[in-house]
């Protein structure tokens, strides 16, 4: 497994992922949900791997949720940076990394896939993250 760290632009929310997939080699999502377009975010997870997010003031974290409600995007309320979506409800939360968060951004650059997923129902949505979006945890030092 291989290391990339990253977060937000203040150093608030920290972030680890771990992955065993080389960065050219992952696959990046744009959503194509108004939130997702307004942020250009492109998004990475690996099933087998780990995101690790620690935060040092927890009052400055927002975490949003919209839709469906199945899951929280993670933005700092100091710098404004969107670094990752995590399950709200499951037995063991999962995640995606936004890789426009990670330090080694630049080395993930495989041509983002446009995803839709309006005509997903709730537990499609949610079977589908259990499936493709990855383990994570919290921690106070990451």
């Amino acid at each position: 497994m291989t290391v990339y760290r990253g977060g937000c632009h203040c150093g608030n929310i920290r972030l680890s992922f771990e992955t065993a997939i080389a960065p050219r080699d992952i696959e990046i999502r744009a959503c194509q949900c108004s939130f997702c377009r307004r942020h250009n975010s492109l998004a990475a997870a690996d099933p087998y791997g780990m995101l690790t997010i620690g935060v040092l003031r927890e009052a400055m974290l927002s975490r949003y949720a919209f839709g469906l409600r199945t899951a929280e995007y993670l933005v700092c309320r100091d710098c404004g940076v969107y670094v990752a979506a995590v399950t709200i409800g499951d037995v063991e939360q999962r995640a995606i990394v936004i890789v426009n968060a990670l330090d080694a951004r630049e080395q993930f650059r495989r041509e983002p896939m446009p995803t839709v997923y309006d005509a997903e129902t709730r537990d499609e949505r949610v079977t589908r993250r259990r499936s493709r979006w990855m383990p994570v945890k919290w921690s106070s030092e990451s």
